[in-house]
């Protein structure tokens, strides 16, 4: 239980989300023939994501035993239910099964898994206390988890490359807002964590827009918009260390009703449901283990 609280069971449905939305926007689910062996890769690629999240997480802890100790004496690390050592060992066995699994796929998703877990350790280690570049540092992680899922099909990976702007944006809007989840934050964050919030329903609208999916893809953003921005707005009016950890909470979850909208706006009407219907398993995790 101790290590499964460390690796954060309902975020780590959230990376499934992104896999799973990127290999709906390379059009992976559109071909005719799905046979098991194209199957299997879509499970070595969400068992990749979940090591290399959990890897992350995990890592997150390790380095921040002696501050958790201070404001998180709870969790697992500081309370003694795991040591140091053991969360690191850890934390490599589920780099290793990441990454291994990605390159099961093919070699480019184990490229794309090795970088993921380098911009996860860089972040942990030194790029979390940067108070510009740690956001976009944390973002990239989620960026390069999307392109993950588009590499199935590596002629798609280069022209919708850019898509990986989106999570990046959005993650670094809720990094910046997390600053104050301990102490509490400040009004100025909050505002341009809500424009950049915005900015990124706007570009999944866009993206509707020009591939003819507007219906079902606004239906998904306005579920997306009343979960990000109800806790949001309560952080606004009273930025207390509660009300920033509930803002932060939802926009982690959330991430799965963003994911639904970006493939609902390539046309994946299907695959969008599936990854919607991963948002009460995520809700449920997140009542029995820490999300932020």
């Amino acid at each position: 239980m101790a290590f499964l609280r460390l690796m954060r069971p309902a975020n780590i449905v959230t990376s499934i989300a992104d896999v799973l939305a990127g290999i709906a926007i390379a059009g992976f689910f559109a071909e005719q023939e799905i046979n098991q062996a194209r199957l299997f890769s879509v499970l070595l690629l969400c068992i990749a994501t979940a090591g290399l999240y959990g890897g992350g997480v995990v890592f997150n802890d390790v380095f921040d035993a002696e501050l958790d100790a201070i404001e998180r004496p709870e969790r697992p690390i500081p309370s003694g239910l795991v040591t140091t050592r053991q969360a690191g060992m850890f934390g490599i066995f589920l780099f290793f099964i990441g990454i291994t699994s990605a390159f099961l796929v093919a070699p480019l998703p184990g490229i794309i898994a090795i970088c993921i877990a380098l911009a996860a350790v860089i972040y942990d280690k030194w790029g979390k206390h940067h108070p510009f570049l740690g956001p976009l540092n944390m973002g990239l992680c989620r960026g390069l988890n999307l392109l993950l899922g588009i590499c199935i099909q590596a002629p798609a990976l280069l022209p919708r490359c850019w898509l990986a702007f989106i999570p990046i944006i959005y993650i670094a809007s809720i990094t910046m807002i997390s600053r104050g989840e301990v102490h509490g934050g400040n009004r100025v964050l909050l505002y341009a964590a809500s424009f950049l919030f915005i900015l990124v329903i706007a570009d999944i609208f866009y993206f509707a827009w020009i591939n003819h999916s507007i219906s079902l893809t606004v239906l998904y953003l306005l579920i997306f918009a009343w979960m990000i921005f109800r806790p949001l707005l309560a952080a606004i009016r009273r930025p207390s260390g509660i009300n920033i950890g509930r803002s932060v909470k939802a926009g982690v979850i959330a991430l799965i009703v963003m994911d639904a909208s970006l493939a609902a706006s390539f046309g994946s009407v299907y695959p969008a449901l599936i990854i919607v219907f991963l948002l009460p398993f995520s809700i449920w995790l997140s009542r029995l283990f820490a999300v932020t």
